[in-house]
């Protein structure tokens, strides 16, 4: 009966791997196979260049001042509405000279299209155009006074070195040539204001104000 017994054979000792005691040979390969793999990673990641910092914002157009004079001739047709009201439409055409270290340029042909209420005042559109062709456009606003109508602009925009045009300006107007055939002419009285140009126009200049 002995010689149907037979005898398992003997584990080899895990010590004879490089796992330790009882670790398999292919479980050890495994794991420094692994091993290798997350050595690498990170040494990969150690590599990869970092992101560029953001780049600083430029900084924002400065204003120009200026100071100058209008002066512009034209016709204008008139209505009356009543015994003591009166509305009238013009259009203008001029030349406008400005002063000031920062002026935007020394100066510009000027045209302006503007109807008046003398019991509402004054409400217009301007464009000025410089010897290089580019333009500034202008909303007006006025009223009639005692010494005469005072007028607000407020700058739109315009094209070339103009786009982005933001600001203001005002001055009195004062007519020197009123006859009854509607031929008009006069000038500005007290002009001065400033612009900062090369904003974008979805980005409205909110510190734009009256000088």
């Amino acid at each position: 009966m002995f010689d149907r017994l037979r005898i398992a054979p003997k584990r080899p000792s895990g010590r004879d791997g490089a796992g330790g005691p009882g670790t398999p040979p292919a479980a050890d390969a495994w794991a420094r196979r692994w091993a290798g793999v997350l050595v690498a990673s990170l040494a990969m990641a150690g590599c990869t260049p970092s992101s560029p910092p953001p780049e600083a914002a430029p900084p924002a157009p400065a204003w120009q001042e200026f100071e100058g004079t209008w002066t512009a001739a034209g016709d204008r047709h008139t209505i009356r509405l009543g015994a003591d009201r009166r509305a009238s439409i013009g259009n203008f055409r001029g030349s406008l000279l400005l002063a000031g270290a920062s002026r935007p340029s020394v100066g510009f042909l000027a045209e302006a299209v503007v109807l008046n209420d003398s019991a509402t005042g004054m409400v217009g559109r301007a464009v000025w155009t410089d010897d290089r062709g580019d333009q500034v456009f202008s909303e007006l606003r006025g009223e009639s006074t005692a010494t005469g109508n005072r007028v607000a602009g407020t700058f739109l925009g315009g094209t070339g070195r103009y786009a982005g045009a933001a600001g203001s300006y005002e001055f009195s107007w004062r007519f020197v040539l009123d006859s009854e055939d509607g031929a008009v002419q006069g000038q500005s009285m007290g002009l001065k204001g400033r612009v900062r140009v090369g904003l974008p126009p979805s980005a409205p200049d909110k510190g734009a104000s009256q000088p």
